[in-house]
């Protein structure tokens, strides 16, 4: 695991870490970045809370999750969004030629594209390949192999995979035994999508007031309203259960 202190909410050792500090350190291993989504699906989903456990950097990725660890005993320090610290990870790196990145995820053409702005902003290859596998690969043991031999060819030692949660976990802990040349793994969610331009990010005036989220649901209301007002509502129930000393992990 990593030298860092952490901060338990509901079922999982959140680093107490700021990005700075996540960005010197950070050099191998396996990135899960939590939000409410993540800690809710945590409380029924057993494979992805096992894939959790396997992880060696989890770290804030939201502002309301800063927001609730100040009524714990010990307080994050901030939160590492995954799709603005990516941008930063890239460019703290701008001159290291040792740093190879391959982009899995996205719709077909929209790694491509974020391939060649990363490029252009770096200034050199810094990102090497990238695909966007089909619908349903994960059950495809062929279409497996063949992201192994692509990401493998590449030569690439970082990898962002954006599947979204827990898909993209669950890829990583299976997976990357497949493809022993990527020696640190991040799981980033639309981090692709917003680095190719293809989602707008929320102003930073927005991020601040912890209303990021509002932001992305008034871009896509019909694929967001169920997580947002449904789903991850859940969250505030087993936290005020934590707060009261009655919550417990189901696993």
């Amino acid at each position: 695991m990593t030298q860092f202190p952490a901060t338990t909410i509901l079922n999982i050792p959140v680093l107490s870490i700021t990005k700075r500090q996540l960005l010197d350190s950070l050099h191998d291993g396996i990135l899960f970045t939590p939000n409410l989504d993540h800690l809710v699906k945590l409380q029924t989903d057993k494979a992805f809370f096992e894939a959790y456990k396997n992880a060696d950097w989890i770290v804030c990725d939201s502002r309301i999750l800063l927001t609730c660890s100040r009524l714990l005993p010990e307080a994050l320090p901030e939160a590492i969004p995954g799709s603005t610290f990516f941008s930063d990870y890239y460019l703290h790196h701008a001159d290291d030629p040792d740093c190879r990145i391959f982009l899995l995820g996205a719709r077909e053409g929209v790694a491509a594209e974020a391939a060649r702005r990363i490029n252009a902003r770096v200034g050199r290859e810094i990102v090497t390949g990238t695909y966007s596998p089909p619908f349903g690969f994960e059950k495809d043991p062929a279409e497996i192999d063949r992201i192994a031999r692509i990401v493998n060819s590449s030569g690439a030692n970082v990898c962002l995979v954006g599947l979204g949660a827990p898909k993209q976990e669950l890829f990583i802990t299976r997976h990357r035994h497949l493809m022993p040349g990527i020696r640190l793994w991040m799981a980033l969610g639309a981090t692709i999508d917003f680095e190719a331009g293809n989602i707008r990010r929320a102003p930073q005036w927005v991020r601040k007031i912890c209303m990021e989220w509002f932001f992305r649901f008034l871009c896509e209301p019909r694929r967001m309203f169920r997580r947002y007002f449904i789903d991850d509502t859940r969250f505030f129930y087993h936290f005020a259960r934590q707060l009261a000393g009655k919550y417990r992990s189901p696993f």
